[in-house]
């Protein structure tokens, strides 16, 4: 049994959010389609596309960069510390006398990006660890996240 608790930031939730938008097809398109139109503004001289291409860059992430700091001053949750208890049944998430518990076999998937292991509890709702709060115990999540869910759900890298 592993016990944590975290004090999820906006730079945690920032991650988060990068990392699902560009793995989800709009994200893909919207940075393809803004690349597109700056090497078609360099091949053809026309910068007003260069302009155009840099917001189609630039919105997304500016966007989410406003929405995590908004969520981390007004929404309840993210005020107070995360209590995470990973066992052998699953994952339990508590905060003051609320808790919450979910089975290994119900998590989506596991990833983990530079600074986070973001556990997926649905297709859109996930549960972050953030790497710099682990410390000692961060392979011992991993370890347990790997040992309880298919090996196709865990896209963990080091």
């Amino acid at each position: 049994m592993l016990d944590i608790t975290v004090k999820i930031e906006a730079g945690d939730l920032y991650d988060y959010m990068l990392m699902h938008s560009y793995n989800s097809p709009a994200g893909l398109v919207g940075s393809a389609f803004g690349a597109i139109l700056i090497l078609f503004a360099m091949a053809t001289q026309q910068w007003l596309f260069i302009v155009l291409g840099l917001v189609m860059l630039l919105y997304l992430p500016w966007t989410l960069f406003l929405k995590s700091r908004s969520q981390i001053l007004n929404n309840p949750v993210f005020q107070e510390p995360l209590r995470y208890i990973l066992d052998e049944e699953g994952l339990t998430v508590s905060q003051g006398e609320a808790s919450e518990k979910m089975a290994w076999e119900d998590m989506h998937k596991a990833v983990s990006t530079g600074r986070s292991i973001i556990l997926y509890t649905s297709r859109v709702n996930a549960t972050l660890f953030p790497k710099r709060q682990l410390g000692d115990q961060r392979i011992a999540v991993v370890e347990m996240i790997s040992t309880h869910m298919s090996p196709g759900k865990v896209k963990i890298r080091s």
